[in-house]
């Protein structure tokens, strides 16, 4: 069996992701994992998906063919190798919306050797006809070697010339 990561992206209608189910499942796959979302009028997703090695190029043809048929721009690629093991930690910032910010703290967090695991984020309106709040919960998996501390320490100042709030927890709430 061979694992296949698959990233799909297309305008939002009814019947996506059974769609690409469908193909999966004609395949002889098997669907193991998922994160999917609409955005902005996009339905987009990342899927982790596992099907008899023999049957890969016939899957990513049937995959390529979903974008004809329903614009489901499905992409097949085989499973990374990378990713960091370390210590995992939940970060919340919460500010008023300006530009870059989510380049200054990931580029912090890289400098730090820290890997972003999941980031969700939103512009929710500020109380009080205020403009607009950046709000972005994350998972971040801290390298064996790296301490909490360091990190925060590297973006405090980030927090204070943005003026946000920021806080880092470890996954017990700590």
């Amino acid at each position: 069996m061979t694992q296949l990561v698959l990233t799909a992206v297309g305008d939002d209608r009814e019947g996506l992701v059974s769609a690409l189910a469908g193909t999966v499942e004609t395949h002889g796959g098997n669907w193991l994992d998922s994160q999917l979302s609409r955005l902005a009028g996009k339905f987009a997703g990342i899927v982790l998906v596992e099907l008899p090695a023999e049957g890969v190029a016939e899957f990513t043809s049937a995959c390529a063919r979903l974008r004809q048929e329903i614009g489901w721009n499905v992409e097949v690629s085989p499973v990374g190798s990378g990713g960091v093991e370390g210590s995992e930690v939940r970060m919340h910032l919460v500010g008023l919306d300006r530009p870059g910010m989510v380049r200054q703290v990931t580029a912090a967090l890289a400098e730090q050797h820290v890997s972003i695991r999941e980031l969700r984020s939103w512009t929710p309106d500020a109380p009080q006809g205020g403009g607009s709040l950046f709000e972005a919960d994350a998972v971040i998996t801290l390298a064996n070697d790296v301490h909490l501390d360091v990190v925060r320490r590297a973006l405090e100042p980030i927090a204070d010339e943005l003026m946000v709030d920021l806080d880092l927890s470890d996954p017990d709430g700590q």
